[in-house]
């Protein structure tokens, strides 16, 4: 009687949250992937479509060239982030072997303050900065004789301005979790290393390097599987319909919202679910491998 009652409140302590988490994540998933398979739109239910949204998928030039767009985005995004994100890190750390007290939290605010902001809100304030008439960036370039580009309509830089609008918001984050994996080192680490009189680089890629590597990956996991969604940015700064920018969340609006095909739609939410879920895995994956080297 005892256990049966322990295994009713456990149940009744657990039981409201997996019921919201599959209100809100598996319901919604579910129908996702039965709408993909069939022909409906915004306003009609449709019949059944089998397969043929997903060979539509596959079959559209609009798709391939907004995963090229998504993957030079992602590869490009997340690696500045991480490099830089990783260079401030150590920056405000001190040396590279962490012989510095921790940074100010009044800096390290203000460091943080572009992450807290809304991505939509920045687009359009950087829309702004790099209008090309009278944007803020272009003044300073003419005043130093190097020119006026065109940021938002020349098609070569419209990807670099929302990349450089992404790199400015989200470096911040790169920083914190490499802070934390920073300041996770034990300090005796580096005692012995400096008693064994071991030069800066060596400290950093024998110590710094490999213990920080786990949060790192981790970082870029996260990065990775939110930059593959972008999509307010991209609203914000051309639209859904821009080419040089159309990545596959903006596809994807523009098929529903715009061509009121849910079914299609649907689809290419699933591809994308996929393609992060795949990404996911490989991240874990190298988690673990990581850790199991350091015997963690």
């Amino acid at each position: 009687m005892g256990e049966a009652r322990t295994g009713l409140l456990k149940f009744g302590l657990v039981g409201p949250a997996l019921v919201l988490l599959i209100a809100l994540n598996v319901f919604p998933l579910l129908y996702n992937v039965a709408l993909s398979f069939t022909a409906s739109g915004m306003t009609d239910s449709g019949g059944f479509a089998g397969t043929r949204n997903y060979a539509a998928v596959f079959s559209e030039p609009k798709f391939a060239a907004a995963l090229r767009t998504t993957a030079v985005f992602v590869a490009a995004a997340v690696s500045a982030e991480l490099l830089l994100g990783f260079g401030l890190a150590l920056a405000l750390r001190g040396r590279i072997a962490g012989n510095a007290p921790p940074p100010s939290a009044f800096l390290l605010t203000c460091l943080l303050v572009p992450m807290m902001l809304s991505p939509a809100v920045m687009g359009l304030y950087w829309n702004l900065v790099l209008n090309g008439h009278y944007g803020v960036l272009n003044q300073v370039l003419a005043f130093a004789g190097l020119g006026q580009p065109q940021w938002l309509t020349d098609p070569r830089l419209k990807l670099v301005s929302v990349l450089i609008i992404d790199i400015w918001m989200w470096t911040p984050f790169m920083m914190l979790i490499a802070l934390a994996g920073l300041n996770s080192i034990p300090r005796y680490i580096y005692e012995a290393a400096e008693i064994d009189r071991a030069g800066a680089w060596c400290v950093f890629r024998r110590i710094t390097l490999p213990m920080c590597a786990p949060l790192l990956v981790l970082a870029v996991l996260l990065r990775t599987t939110d930059a593959l969604k972008q999509f307010d940015l991209v609203m914000a700064v051309t639209g859904p319909d821009d080419a040089a920018t159309q990545t596959l969340s903006a596809l994807l609006y523009r098929t529903i919202f715009r061509g009121d095909n849910v079914g299609l739609g649907s689809a290419y939410a699933c591809v994308v679910l996929v393609i992060v879920i795949a990404l996911a895995s490989v991240f874990t994956r190298c988690i673990g491998h990581i850790q199991k080297k350091h015997g963690r």
